[in-house]
């Protein structure tokens, strides 16, 4: 069996790299901090142009058609340049929900979110609060089991402090009723399940791509970083920093990817293994954001300097649908349920 990406899953990574590297630089990545938005300009765009939001939408709706293998190498890359715009939200969980509710919701929705021509935030079961939603026109929120949709009219926000400036997060307020629900009983508790997965498996991705970008730029540090006449990348403390820094990214990397073909093939196990991937990597993200800023000693606390964009970033993700104490516990529950310890 072949485990390697194919040639067009990697080149749609390097063109989606390409366009990052040229598009969101740690400095628009700064700016958009202190826009309303908290968004890169022309970025969402360029990215639908590509067809990225699009890409688990079926043909027929104006999507790619592809699958969660597909998508994990962009979704890193994002993770990578700390990009602001709501890829994970949209590509790998919104367009897959609202094509599994089908019906009506599906028919008026999924087109143009797949596009990229209408925002989308989610607000599921156990998040206190929704991430994107000050600038989402759709709301795919759950409640008892159920999917709901509402246009942003229908909802009350409240701001609240992220230590990540742009990745905003609100307070949701909204009544559920018979005319926003899009999905109940069975259907929706399984693609609410999907839904949930999909967000953890993916938030695994971006959490990998800034832990190789923490990596990259601390090596690069510690290279050029003078003490005693040597660079500090000569000294043994912080080479041991930086090697288990890349072993935990390199342990959790294919847990990850193994995840993400679980979902594109619908695998039983398929939630034990979107767990397994978020708890590997927000462990493996938080442990490297530790270690870049111990080898960059009083810089990497400065605002003014870089690390703090991934690391803030990385700081929010790890938390976000669920930290790793949380699924490592899900993973134990489903093993000791099966008899598998």
């Amino acid at each position: 069996m072949d485990f390697a990406f194919t040639p067009e899953q990697l080149s749609f990574r390097d063109s989606v790299r390409a366009l990052l590297r040229r598009e969101c630089t740690p400095a628009r990545v700064r700016d958009a901090w202190s826009r309303e938005d908290g968004r890169v300009p022309g970025l969402w765009e360029a990215l639908a142009e590509l067809g990225v939001p699009g890409m688990l939408a079926p043909e027929v709706d104006g999507g790619l058609g592809m699958t969660d293998l597909d998508l994990v190498l962009l979704l890193e890359e994002h993770g990578r340049f700390a990009a602001p715009e709501p890829v994970t939200d949209t590509a790998a969980v919104a367009v897959p929900l609202l094509r599994e509710v089908g019906g009506a919701a599906s028919e008026r929705w999924l087109r143009p979110v797949a596009a990229g021509a209408i925002g989308v935030a989610l607000g599921l079961a156990g998040a206190p609060f929704v991430a994107g939603a000050d600038a989402a026109r759709l709301l795919l929120l759950e409640s008892d089991g159920e999917v709901h949709a509402l246009e942003h009219t229908e909802v009350t926000l409240e701001p609240q402090p992220s230590v990540d400036g742009a990745r905003r997060l609100s307070r949701v307020t909204w009544t559920p009723s018979a005319s926003t629900r899009i999905a109940a009983g069975p259907v929706s508790l399984r693609a609410l399940a999907d839904a949930r997965d999909r967000a953890a498996v993916g938030t695994a991705a971006e959490l990998i791509g800034l832990a190789r970008q923490m990596l990259d730029v601390t090596v690069a540090h510690a290279k050029t970083r003078h003490q005693f006449g040597k660079p500090i990348g000569s000294f043994q403390a912080v080479k041991h920093h930086l090697a288990d820094a890349l072993i935990a990214v390199e342990m959790a990397a294919p847990s990850v990817y193994r995840a993400a073909y679980s979902l594109a093939h619908a695998a039983r196990d398929r939630s034990v293994h979107a767990s397994m991937a978020k708890a590997l990597a927000s462990d493996a993200a938080w442990l490297t954001a530790r270690k870049a800023l111990q080898c960059h000693g009083a810089i990497g606390y400065a605002f003014e300097g870089d690390l703090h964009l991934w690391m803030k970033r990385t700081w929010a993700l790890a938390t976000a649908w669920g930290d790793a104490a949380s699924h490592r516990a899900r993973v134990a529950a489903t093993l000791f349920a099966a008899g598998g310890v």
